[in-house]
Formats: structure tokens, sequence, C-alpha cells
């Protein structure tokens, strides 16, 4: 039931750039009418996180707003319910995406596309709209799934099906979505050849879905150190964009290409591998992505297309359908579960290169615990300088070359 009273909890929060994450108390607002009360279990790390937490989309318009308590890869059980819920019952395990609100009503959020809602309101680092993201005290901004208990409207809440275990469920919520979404915006058929670049958390998962798709699948990697890992994952073949003999063998072979890389770099040497009409869609929150997105509005008023696209996440109807395939088709996220007092460890890896193919996921039930906050010690992580140069200049740059060659 709805309750007057605020939710005590325990986060993993930075309060500055440098990523020094440590357990603290905070709290959540009580639920309301329609709230759904996650005692959480899971919450997977997104290299999103790192540039968040670390300042580094500043650039683009959107600073980090400290105490920050990243993660929008929630997976927990529904522990209490509002009145008025109908979605969720008290027992089911719940999950949480990337946003946690939209307006409900505009087109876009009709049409099951509440990602591209301009009222959406991303799980952690932005401003409550509506009241169905109300913080405590209010005014404040969303915190993340590093938490013990998340409170969300149940509109944005998913429910997980038991079978399906719950490390692996938050990763599907975020990078799931995130390679699904463009394969069923751009209309992959089991005709389709699909290359991923980059075989990160997202890059693998991408792999599995494509090939639960029904498509020819190829991994694209710096070079073929990597080659046995993509096999692994389905992929048919593995392309090294270093080696100039195995890009020349898949030239112009490719319907789709899927760019998981999160850093800036030169998109453009994916390009020849695109059949004439295919598409390259920017995952990664750079300045080739931004630059797309530029680009996509200016090309409707000259009525052209581009072959160089981004995406993002998306909606709840989707996400939702991502997470059945999964569940239906045995598919699971490579996943590393860590301790809470990993982390800071977890983002010096991220910032490296997650080489691993892993996604790794806090154990929040058995780690984020009042015994952690009395005795916890980490060494702050070690980052290198911002690498997404999301800043005005390198926009022009990968504008001009989106404008002008694609």
């Amino acid at each position: 039931m709805a309750s007057s009273a605020p939710v005590d909890v325990l986060c993993m929060a930075c309060e500055d750039s440098s990523c020094d994450f440590k357990p603290v108390k905070m709290q959540r607002r009580p639920v309301g009418p329609e709230d759904v009360l996650i005692d959480m279990k899971y919450c997977g790390v997104c290299h999103s996180d790192l540039h968040v937490a670390a300042n580094h989309w500043a650039g683009g318009g959107m600073p980090t707003k400290y105490a920050c308590v990243p993660g929008h890869e929630l997976a927990g059980v529904c522990i209490a319910i509002g009145e008025k819920v109908t979605k969720v019952k008290v027992g089911d395990h719940v999950g949480v995406g990337c946003m946690v609100d939209s307006c409900l009503e505009c087109k876009e959020c009709l049409a099951g596309n509440e990602q591209k809602c301009k009222k959406m309101v991303q799980t952690y680092n932005q401003e409550d709209r509506s009241g169905r993201a109300a913080t405590y005290p209010q005014g404040g901004h969303t915190l993340g799934g590093y938490t013990s208990k998340f409170v969300v409207h149940e509109k944005f809440s998913i429910v997980i099906p038991k079978s399906y275990p719950l490390e692996c469920a938050g990763p599907v919520l975020c990078s799931g979505v995130t390679m699904y979404e463009p394969m069923k915006v751009h209309g992959v058929t089991k005709d389709s050849h699909v290359g991923i670049v980059g075989l990160g958390g997202l890059g693998g998962m991408g792999i599995k879905l494509a090939k639960a798709l029904g498509c020819k699948v190829s991994a694209i990697t710096r070079s073929f150190a990597k080659e046995k890992m993509a096999k692994d994952l389905g992929a048919d073949n593995v392309v090294a964009s270093t080696d100039d003999k195995s890009m020349l063998a898949n030239k112009k072979s490719m319907d789709l290409i899927i760019n998981t890389i999160p850093s800036g770099h030169n998109w453009g040497a994916y390009q020849g591998l695109l059949k004439k009409g295919g598409k390259q869609v920017l995952l990664g929150i750079h300045s080739g992505f931004a630059a797309a997105m530029v680009a996509a509005q200016i090309r409707k008023f000259s009525f052209t297309d581009t072959t160089v696209v981004s995406s993002a996440i998306g909606g709840i109807k989707t996400t939702e359908e991502v997470l059945a395939l999964c569940a239906k088709n045995n598919i699971y996220p490579e996943v590393d579960v860590v301790p809470i007092t990993k982390l800071n460890e977890v983002y010096t890896m991220l910032d490296a290169a997650n080489d691993s193919g892993k996604r790794y996921v806090l154990d929040i039930e058995k780690t984020l615990t009042d015994e952690a906050l009395a005795s916890y010690s980490a060494v702050p992580p070690t980052l290198g300088p911002n690498p997404t140069n999301l800043n005005p200049a390198g926009i022009f740059k990968d504008l001009a070359k989106i404008l002008f060659f694609y």
C-alpha cells in the first residue's frame, strides 16, 4: 500500500568525477498509489554509468549532478505496491531500465517510444517533471540502481519471468534493448547480414540477438585476437578492421552495422562494409553519435537520406519484447557478478577497455549491507582523459563527414 514515509536505502555514490564510490545512507520517496517498491538483488554496470559519473558528457550539454548514484540495469523482487498498481504483484521479479518517466501523452509515448519523449526522465541524473519520478526530498535528481531499494512508477517497471536469472535480467533492460531497437527499426530479417562493431557487453548481446532473429552475423573487431570469443558468442564471421585483406573480403556485404564503441573513433572506416542502402548505427555517446543526431534533423529539411544514424534505448514495450525473446530462446548476457567492494575496480577496467566481453553486475543483496557501510574500504579508480570527444569541435568535424560524405 501507499505510504507517507520515505524509504531508507543504502546507495553506492560518488561525490565528483573521480568516481570514488562509497556506500552511503539515502532516502527515496514514499511509495505512492501507482508505485512499486523493489528490494534490489542485482544491478549491472553500464559503460554509460562511467561516462556520467566521470562527467564525460558535460561537453554535450549533459553535466553530471552529484552525489551521483548510477545504474539503469536493475533487477529485484517487488515487496510493496500502491493501491492502484495492476501491472505488478508483491513477490514478482521486477526490473527497471534506462528511464523512469515520460509524459505518456505525446505522439512518441502513445506509439511506445517513451525514450523519444521530450519529457523522458532517465533512471539517474535527471529531475522529476511530473511527480512520477519524484525524489526525496523533492527537487533533487534521480538516483539509479546501485541501491538496496528502488521506488518506480508501475508504468516503467518491467516484470521479469521467474525462470530468467535475475543476475542476467538487468543487462537485458539496457544492452539487450539497445541492440534490439536498431534491428527492429531497420527491419532485419533472416536474410539480413548484420555487422557488430565491438565485443564488449553490448556487442556480445547484439550477436546473440541477431542470431536469434535468424541473421548472418559478422563480428567486427580490431584484430583476429578475439575470433574465438566472437565465434563462441555465435558470430558466423569475424572481420578484423586493421587487416586490409579482411576488410576487402567483406566489402559491401552488410545490410546493417551496429557500432557499439563508446568513445570517439573513426567510425567512417566501417562504411565500406555496407551494401547499397545499408546503415551504420552509432550507439556509443560520443561526437559521432551527436553529429548523427544533428544530421538527421538537417536531412529532414533537405529530404535526403544518410547511411550513418544514431540510436539509444527502446521503449517499454520493446524492452518487454526483447526480454521475452531472451527468455524464450535462452539468451543470456555474459555476466561477471561482483561485490560492491570491486565497483571502483570495475570502473578502472571499463575505462581501459572491456576486453572480457562481459557485463559486470553488482551483487546488491549480499554485499550492499549495513556491515559494508561500517567496514567499506576500496582504492579509488584509475581513469584516463575523457575519450568521448563530445565537444563542439569534435561534433562539428563528425557532422561535416556525415553531411558531405555519407
